[in-house]
C-alpha cells in the first residue's frame, strides 16, 4: 500500500472517529505531498521522495517543538508533540543507534575519510543510505565522533 493511500484510508478513518488532531495532521502530510508533486512537475511522487517530505515535515516539527519549550508554551509543545507522533507512523521503523554506527564506519571507510576535514563527503555519501530512517543530527554526531 501506498504513502498516498495509507494517507487516504487513516484520514477517513479518523473522520469516523472524530479524531480532528490526527485529521488535521494527516491533512497537512497530504498537502505538502501533492505540491511537492507539483513543484516537481510529476503526477505521485517516488518513495524516496515521499520520505524526503516526511522528513522534513518532522523535522519543521521538532524545530518547533524545541522553541515552544523555549519559549514557555506548553500547550502549543504539547500539540506539536501529538502531531510528532502522529507523523512518525508514516516514517520507516527508525535504525537503532548500533546499526547506524556500523554504517557510518562503513562510509568512512568507503569515502576512506580521515580527519573532521572530510565530514562533507562522509555526510554526503551516508545521508542517502539512511535517508527517513535516522535523524540527520544524530547521524552528525556519530561522524564526528568516529573521525575525531
Amino acid at each position: 500500500m501506498s504513502l498516498l493511500e495509507r494517507l487516504n484510508n487513516d484520514m477517513k478513518q479518523a473522520m469516523k472517529n472524530k479524531d480532528k488532531d490526527k485529521l488535521s495532521v494527516i491533512r497537512m502530510v497530504k498537502a505538502s505531498l501533492q505540491n511537492e508533486a507539483i513543484k516537481v512537475k510529476k503526477d505521485g511522487l517516488s518513495e524516496d521522495e515521499e520520505m524526503t517530505v516526511l522528513s522534513r515535515e518532522l523535522k519543521q516539527r521538532k524545530d518547533s517543538l524545541q522553541e515552544f519549550k523555549a519559549a514557555g508554551r506548553d500547550d502549543l509543545a504539547d500539540k506539536t508533540q501529538g502531531e510528532i507522533e502522529i507523523i512518525q507512523q508514516y516514517m520507516p521503523e527508525q535504525l537503532g543507534e548500533e546499526k547506524l554506527l556500523a554504517i557510518v564506519n562503513e562510509t568512512i571507510a568507503e569515502v576512506g575519510a580521515s580527519t573532521k576535514a572530510d565530514m562533507g563527503k562522509v555526510m554526503a555519501a551516508i545521508m542517502p543510505k539512511v535517508k527517513g530512517k535516522a535523524d540527520g543530527g544524530l547521524v552528525n554526531k556519530l561522524v564526528q565522533q568516529q573521525l575525531s
